[in-house]
């Protein structure tokens, strides 16, 4: 007891947690009891100083709510109980007495008539209006809890109690507490009986409708408008009771309501109506009909039409929720729905009109709702339409009577599956009966110009209907659509919606695209190339070759795709005579449209994980090998189509797509086949093919220099091999790539491809012996790049073929990387390869190559371009603080290099520093560094990350960006002036107006000069940049 005293004691003197917290021990262990609590306090909770009392019912009230709740007895409770609702007359101590109350409420061993008497005191002692958001939020909190834990005990009080608790929440304003009021009154509409109240209980919640909160800045509690509309909502949509008042005072909210308070409405009307009841919906329908028309017929914006939409369809349903079990043979329907249909088909009796794509979206709206209404709805609207398009009279509006059909259809389309009929979809069961009249009005605006365009679009929208359209129906479809394909085939925009169509079905119906619209395609590509002045011809391949593209995604399609473009490519590449091939380069163009299509569709088809694709190795891929092969072993150079470059590249992007996505298996079988053609001479054991190879003729890609191009191919397949998949000889060096790298007699093509095929390689298979790679690289720096007595260009192919190992080793995060790129610093100092070891420091670290990536299985370690910036980049910055002013330029090169080369979150935590040297970089006379320098800098600025360093340097930003943008000046590219103006143009977002201000009319001044340009698109981005620096601006003050 002396301690409990002495804690009580210094408490009331020093107010700190530490007394409180070892009363409560004490207690909860057994060392103290509540009377020796209240004993100790006795002086002060019946002290007549104020101050003492209110101290004394608080820590009283603390000791309560922090102890165990099992350690308060029955007893005690109640006693508890007595003393605190005693305290509620007093001004002094009702605030800590309401404070206690919420922790005694929720006791255990608080019962029913503790919650009565409970009730009884707030109501007779507490003014609600007399008091604080936080004292009334004590009181909602009492009630809350007390309605979560004796809902019985509040509903036997009756009447009592709902007048008590409605004279406690009327007035209250604070978001807090509104919360808790509104989750309490819908308790009370749910499960309390109002009937008495229910006058008084829609008023002390409907008069808080609309939500017009708008919550303070950086507000600590996170209440939002939206929290208080969704509890609002759930209150006004509790009980049935209040329907009538609600549906009232809803009207007149839509009649004088803002679009704002509108939009509120229509989404609580929607809530709200099905609980009203049909009798509520039907005895307003007709006023609530006339005000949802309005936003539906005159829209003022699209989101406020969409829910009046929404709200229709809640009306009729909650109208017509009552109707019998559907036989789903009646057409006929009476009342609201009926009469909206009518008004509707009104509308339509003038389909160029403006409110005739609205009439449909009500009868889009109205099919989407009860079954009988549904089929009212289409039984009125597809006749009318139909008949409308066959009428004489509107010959002129039949394109918009199509489209109008074409909307309804994609309504249709969109409802729900129907449960009545083995989940068959909604909407061809409700255009079944319809059917032969939709598709007969659409056949027929097939035959007219003007309304292909409708009927098309119709006709897609028909065949998405599964189960509507019958075999012999997709028939005739495909075979009109087929025609419009060869009477409007130079029109672009028909075309295109011809396409779309035919894509549509060929998702659906592959069969008759196959018989029917692929011949045709095919017998439009010649066998032929054409003249270099045939445009029409070329124009129309090329939009052959984009058709079937899009077309041949199915896989029988594709196959289909597969052998014809094959045999096509074969007669452009390899004719009969070589003397047919009378134009090599317009050969190479087509051959290379073939190829694309073959790509790009295959691309496509990889994308949406088609699994036919990897059979294609056995099918494409030895067809492919056998045509290239066999024209570089027969055709003289001179007629050799597929010596092209840009042909191999698109032929390698075939072999690396259909080789990726084979199982490691059937790679392993395909790189023997490969090794054997490559290394061995056996050209057979790869490609199949109709034209034999002669004997005679040797075969040796990287030897013969008339088939080295083809290594091409063999690097498009070894970049998408697995690395579980057997290496030809020597990793570390395979095949003797090297020597392909750094002889001048390989051209840079070939060149390339070896590089690409050793970074593989290595990147797959460097793990099994590290320290003959680290010895074999040693010698081949010192040896080919170090040493300056090499001649100049292998030196350089050297250095090439360095970035292409080094960069196989960053992305897997090898611990050789540090020491290959410390390399590049060494020779810093080399005046003919100090550019070219810059740029490398930040190309070995790009992943941008389509090369070493996921989809070619390449071994990608998690944030390796993270790890190479932590370790690079301050080399670099120390290297620029440290060196002299000419090597201070390539250390800003390899700076921009590596800037440029890697994603912004691994250095834009160091802006700070970095921005001024990069300022400095602006001025390099590379100007592709200095573009993308330009666009990596804007990349930052929009993501509206560090902002601080871009506003510090805003004056040096803006004169070197002038600099940059100007034609007439230092040397700029178009796309250097396009990256400048960008970054111009958006300085005024991001950077304050007061540190603008100084440069605002130098810079509107200098952009004038820029309108000049001779750039079409650098004059585009000069008048935005000019018009985002004219309505920059002060902000505007608030005023209270």
């Amino acid at each position: 007891m002396e301690s409990t005293q002495r804690l009580v004691q210094t408490w009331m003197g020093s107010g700190r947690d530490a007394e409180i917290d070892q009363i409560v021990t004490g207690f909860s262990g057994g060392q103290t009891s509540l009377l020796n609590i209240v004993q100790a306090l006795g002086e002060y909770l019946t002290s007549e100083e104020d101050v003492l009392r209110t101290k004394g019912v608080q820590l009283l009230g603390t000791v309560i709510r922090r102890c165990p709740p099992d350690k308060i007895n029955r007893q005690a409770t109640r006693v508890l109980l007595t003393f605190f609702t005693s305290k509620l007359d007093d001004t002094e101590t009702i605030i800590p007495a309401l404070n206690a109350l919420v922790s005694l409420t929720t006791l255990p061993n608080f019962i029913s008539a503790d919650a009565t008497e409970t009730m009884n005191a707030l109501f007779k002692h507490v003014n609600m209006k007399a008091h604080v958001q936080s004292t009334r939020h004590h009181v909602f909190a009492i009630v809350d809890s007390l309605m979560a834990r004796h809902r019985d005990a509040l509903k036997n009080m009756g009447d009592s109690f709902l007048r008590g608790y409605i004279t406690l929440a009327d007035g209250e304003k604070d978001p807090r507490n509104l919360l808790l009021a509104f989750s309490i009154a819908r308790v009370i509409a749910i499960e309390f009986d109002i009937t008495n109240h229910v006058d008084s209980l829609f008023d002390i919640t409907f008069c808080y409708f609309p939500i017009t909160f708008r919550p303070p800045p950086d507000d600590p509690y996170g209440i939002t408008a939206e929290d208080l509309k969704q509890s609002l909502r759930l209150c006004l949509s509790a009980t049935p009771l209040i329907g009538r008042m609600a549906v009232i005072q809803f009207l007149e909210k839509l009649t004088a309501g803002n679009p704002v308070t509108k939009r509120d409405t229509l989404e609580t009307l929607s809530i709200c109506l099905p609980v009203y009841g049909p009798g509520v919906a039907q005895e307003f329908s007709r006023k609530l009909w006339n005000l949802l028309k309005l936003e539906i017929l005159q829209p003022t914006d699209p989101d406020t039409e969409q829910k009046a939409l929404d709200t229709t369809q809640v009306l009729i349903n909650t109208i017509y929720s009552s109707e019998v079990a559907d036989t789903g043979e009646s057409y006929d329907v009476e009342g609201l729905a009926k009469e909206i249909c009518e008004e509707c088909l009104e509308v339509l009796r003038e389909p160029e009109k403006s409110q005739a794509k609205p009439a449909i979206k009500v009868l889009g709206a109205l099919a989407g709702t009860r079954p009988s209404v549904s089929r009212y709805t289409l039984s009125q609207a597809i006749p009318y339409l139909t008949n409308l398009f066959k009428s004489l009279d509107e010959l002129l509006n039949r394109p918009q009577v199509l489209l109008l059909l074409g909307d309804l259809l994609e309504i249709v389309y969109k409802l729900p599956t129907s449960p009545r009929k083995d989940g068959e979809p909604e909407g061809t069961l409700l255009l079944s009966p319809f059917k032969d009249d939709i598709l007969g009005v659409l056949l027929a605006g097939l035959k007219a110009t003007e309304t292909v365009g409708p009927a098309l679009l119709g006709l897609k929208k028909l065949s998405q209907m599964k189960g509507l359209l019958e075999d012999d129906e997709f028939t005739i479809v495909v075979r009109n659509i087929n025609d419009v394909l060869q009477s409007d085939a130079d029109d672009e925009d028909t075309g295109e919606v011809v396409l779309d169509a035919l894509v549509t079905i060929s998702s659906i119906a592959p069969k008759h695209i196959e018989e029917g619209t692929l011949p045709l395609l095919f017998l439009s590509l010649p066998d032929r190339t054409p003249a270099r002045d045939a445009h029409t011809e070329r124009a129309k391949i090329w939009r052959t070759l984009s058709s079937l593209t899009k077309l041949c995604i199915p896989p029988s399609l594709f196959e289909t795709l597969v052998v014809r473009l094959s045999t096509k490519l074969e007669l452009i590449c390899a004719p009969r005579n070589q003397t047919d091939i009378v134009d090599v380069e317009a050969a190479s163009a087509y051959a290379h449209s073939i190829l694309k299509a073959l790509a790009t569709t295959l691309d496509v088809k990889i994308t949406s994980k088609h699994v036919d694709v990897a059979k294609y190795i056995d099918r494409l891929l030895p067809r492919l090998y056998h045509l290239f092969f066999y024209v570089a072993s027969v055709y003289e150079p001179s007629h050799m189509v597929t010596a092209n470059h840009r042909v191999l590249e698109v032929a390698g992007q075939i072999i690396t797509l259909v080789v990726q996505v084979n199982p490691i298996e059937r790679q392993q079988v395909f790189a023997k086949a490969l090794e054997a053609a490559y290394h061995s001479g056996d050209p057979k054991a790869l490609s199949q093919g109709i034209q034999e190879i002669p004997m005679d003729v040797k075969f040796q890609p990287f030897g013969i220099p008339s088939q080295r191009d083809l290594t091409a191919l063999y690097s498009a397949a070894v970049i998408a091999f697995h690395n579980g998949v057997t290496t030809f000889g020597d990793p570390t060096d395979p095949q003797g790539l090297t020597k392909v790298v750094l002889d001048d007699e390989y051209t840079p093509f070939q060149r390339d491809s070896a590089c690409s095929s050793m970074a593989a390689l290595l990147n797959k298979h460097l793990d099994g012996q590290p320290e003959t790679f680290l010895s074999q690289r040693k010698i081949f720096w010192d040896t080919e790049i170090a040493d300056v007595k090499q001649p100049f260009n292998r030196r350089r192919n050297a250095l090439e073929g360095w970035v292409w190992i080094t960069k196989a080793l960053v992305i897997r995060s090898h611990p050789f990387v540090e020491w290959m790129v410390n390399s590049l610093f060494e020779i810093f100092d080399d005046e003919n390869l100090a550019w070219d070891a810059a740029k490398a420091v930040g190309r070995v670290a790009s992943g941008e190559d389509g090369i070493l990536t996921k989809r070619n299985h390449a071994v990608i370690r998690i944030l390796h371009a993270q790890k190479y910036v932590i370790a690079v980049l301050p080399k670099v910055i120390d290297g620029l603080k440290s060196s002299t002013p000419p090597r201070q330029t390539v250390y800003r090169i390899a700076l921009i290099s590596l800037i440029t080369s890697v994603p912004k979150q691994t250095y834009i935590g160091q802006m700070e520093t970095l921005m001024s040297h990069l300022l400095r970089g602006l001025d390099v006379p590379d100007m592709d560094m200095r573009t993308d320098l330009i666009n990596a800098l804007l990349a930052i600025a929009e993501s509206m990350e560090q902002r601080e360093p871009i506003t510090t340097h805003a004056s040096s930003i803006i004169a070197a960006m002038l600099r940059s943008c100007k034609f007439s000046e230092q040397p700029t590219s178009p796309a250097l002036r396009i990256a400048a103006l960008r970054y111009l143009g958006i300085l005024p977002h991001v950077v304050r107006y007061e540190v603008l201000h100084p440069h605002k009319s130098i810079v509107i001044r200098e952009l004038g000069k820029v309108l000049d340009d001779p750039k079409r698109d650098v004059r585009k981005e000069a008048v935005d940049a000019r018009t985002s620096w004219y309505i920059c601006s002060p902000p505007i003050k608030e005023t209270l």
